[in-house]
């Protein structure tokens, strides 16, 4: 059996193991870091990102009674309490979505609708996986580190971008939350993984789930890019 990783190795190829496949480098976002992107575009991604984190606060709430020390449970107690105080995340994204032209019932109807796509709805169902059977180091690392860790380098572009495209600051309050939010998020995710990853192949398993939340994240805006842009592009060629 091998020795555990030192900690600060082990910090450093959990953050590494989200670098190939970070969504900054996705088309779709750098589409949208140029402001190329329509509003029409940026809504169907905004009705994609509701349906997937539209839950999110329930999931953080089952993670939370998963675990066993007290300062971890704070530490997701401040995570979950962000997602619904003092402005439901959800509800920001549905603020996003009217303000790209898109009304309120068509985002919350476009899963019965059938608009959400597979790799949103595999997106949702890998985070409760997450949340609800995996071991914790890995609830930690895929949901804190890969995923929460990525948003401070991805949405201060989106802001930007979004300005130039004539958002207002309230349209774009979803995103300027998570910018502050969401650093902390990923040094709570990073000490909480650390805790509970109490073996080297719990460790490497750790490690690996960041990829695979990485990957998943970046298949969603696949879907997206192939949905609207991509689309569109067929479209021109033909």
């Amino acid at each position: 059996m091998e020795n555990l990783m030192p900690k600060e190795e082990f910090f450093k190829k959990l953050q590494e193991a989200r670098t190939p496949s970070h969504s900054m480098g996705h088309p779709f976002s750098n589409a949208w870091k140029k402001a190329e992107l329509t509003k029409e575009d940026l809504g169907f991604w905004a009705m994609q990102q509701y349906y997937y984190i539209e839950e999110v606060p329930q999931m953080f709430a089952l993670l939370f009674a998963r675990l066993p020390d007290l300062d971890a449970r704070l530490h997701m107690l401040e995570n979950l309490m962000g997602e619904e105080i003092p402005e439901r995340h959800p509800d920001l994204m549905l603020n996003f979505a009217e303000a790209c032209g898109f009304d309120r019932d068509t985002v919350t109807t476009g899963y019965n609708n059938g608009r959400i796509l597979p790799s949103t709805i595999a997106m949702r169902s890998w985070t409760y996986e997450l949340a609800t059977i995996r071991p914790l180091s890995d609830s930690a690392a895929g949901i804190m580190v890969a995923l929460e860790g990525q948003t401070p380098t991805i949405y201060p572009h989106y802001i930007e971008a979004g300005k130039k495209m004539g958002f207002s600051d309230e349209d774009l309050k979803f995103f300027s939350v998570h910018v502050e939010a969401d650093e902390g998020h990923e040094e709570h995710g990073l000490e909480i993984c650390a805790r509970y990853a109490t073996t080297y192949e719990l460790q490497l398993q750790a490690i690996a789930t960041v990829g695979t939340s990485a990957r998943m994240r970046y298949r969603m805006l696949d879907g997206v890019w192939d949905a609207t842009v991509g689309k569109n592009q067929v479209k021109a060629a033909e």
